[in-house]
């Protein structure tokens, strides 16, 4: 794959990446306790990343420097109307949840991992959308791609070991 010709998108964090483009595979670096939300749609092929860092967002939402997708509770709402806009189907999207790490925080005093997830469950929960697949919670960082024309989801835990799910 060649980031410069375009097959790659990169989701930072606290950003977001949809595509309808399945020779486009989307990738986000560095999930420790932040969120990575990976959708996908089989049939349209639409797939994308959000890389959320807090659970809610208490910011000003006024404010024209408000990032939603800094928080899970802005952002995936914001992720599946662009996968939406694309053409993406509520009811054919798969949903693979990926981070909420115990980082930095060896105390569990922040357990920032376990209540972004927490979070997400109950958006999802209270808007019927179910979790495929998941990689959460213990101490590792992850990278996670998603082939958009396939559906593919890959984890990268450290530097060699990958999961596919």
């Amino acid at each position: 794959m060649d980031i410069e010709s375009g097959e790659i998108l990169i989701a930072g964090i606290a950003e977001m990446r949809v595509s309808g483009d399945p020779t486009k595979t989307i990738i986000t670096y560095s999930l420790g306790s932040c969120v990575g939300v990976v959708i996908h749609d089989p049939v349209a092929k639409v797939g994308g990343i959000l890389h959320a860092m807090l659970p809610e967002a208490l910011d000003d939402k006024s404010d024209p420097a408000f990032n939603p997708c800094k928080f899970i509770d802005t952002g995936v709402p914001l992720l599946f109307r662009e996968a939406y806009n694309l053409g993406a189907v509520k009811n054919r999207i798969e949903v693979t949840v990926i981070g909420g790490a115990q980082i930095m925080d060896d105390s569990g005093y922040f357990n920032i991992g376990r209540r972004n997830l927490a979070a997400l469950r109950k958006i999802f929960w209270r808007n019927g959308i179910l979790i495929g697949r998941e990689h959460v919670e213990g101490s590792l960082s992850r990278t996670v791609e998603l082939e958009v024309g396939t559906g593919r989801v890959s984890v990268r835990l450290g530097w060699n070991e990958v999961v596919v799910l």
